[in-house]
């Protein structure tokens, strides 16, 4: 089986899009596509042929762009059943334990609720790759919007139970904020230290900086490094201050 071949589109002001395709199948899926017409144009670019959207959850900078998409190529639709009142664009509604196809590559469907009551995460195991939407971001997790930190901290948990090599693959290029919030948290963390600086550079040169791994996040991140809810808590509330 060969690789995922995965691109990343900038949209918006922050947003990443992700283009996944199978070169075997020729399917070629999009995740939490914010807007139509830079997917559109970098899947023709690369003579893909979008054949899915899957969304995470149902805020509009994840889902704008679903209708239209699906207007240019008849691509099915897939996403959280929780939320499904909130994405009427959706054909197939998963939840956590649901698999999900690729062409040949499976992926596991995850209930990872607290930014969204319903936000739902998809895990390629054998690719070693999952997208996560706004639960997790480089050093940084999503604000908790419609949940709790003791569900946070439950996915955070769920995810740092991964591999190292994992690929995180977020929805949004957070990654320098973070990590400055990071330091101050953290201010002993000699890899974190490591880490902002090269994140500094890396966006001084206008480069992106994720997808991260679960390996880099465990060492730097201080919502998948807390002990408990309590102080995932403590620290979201203080990066939702800053």
């Amino acid at each position: 089986m060969t690789a995922l071949e995965i691109a990343r589109i900038p949209v918006l002001s922050d947003n990443y899009v992700w283009l996944v395709h199978d070169r075997e199948s020729r399917a070629t899926m999009v995740v939490d596509p914010a807007v139509a017409d830079p997917v559109l144009e970098a899947a023709a670019m690369r003579g893909w042929t979008i054949t899915d959207i899957w969304n995470t959850h149902w805020h509009p900078d994840h889902t704008g762009g679903n209708a239209a998409i699906k207007e240019a190529t008849g691509c099915t639709i897939t996403g959280p059943a929780a939320e499904y009142a909130r994405i009427p664009t959706l054909d197939m509604q998963v939840q956590g334990g649901d698999t999900v196809r690729l062409g040949n590559h499976v992926a596991s469907v995850w209930d990872v609720p607290a930014h969204t009551a319903g936000h739902i995460a998809y895990h390629f195991a054998d690719d070693a790759a999952i997208f996560v939407g706004d639960t997790m971001f480089a050093m940084g997790c999503g604000r908790l919007f419609e949940g709790t930190a003791e569900q946070m901290f439950a996915n955070m948990q769920k995810l740092g139970s991964l591999d190292d090599a994992t690929r995180v693959y977020c929805a949004h290029e957070y990654t320098l904020s973070n990590a400055r919030f990071a330091v101050t948290v953290d201010p002993d963390n000699a890899a974190l230290a490591a880490r902002l600086a090269v994140v500094e550079a890396a966006r001084a040169a206008g480069e992106a900086t994720v997808p991260t791994t679960i390996g880099a996040e465990r060492a730097t991140n201080p919502f998948l490094r807390a002990t408990s809810a309590a102080e995932l808590g403590r620290i979201r509330a203080l990066k939702d201050a800053a």
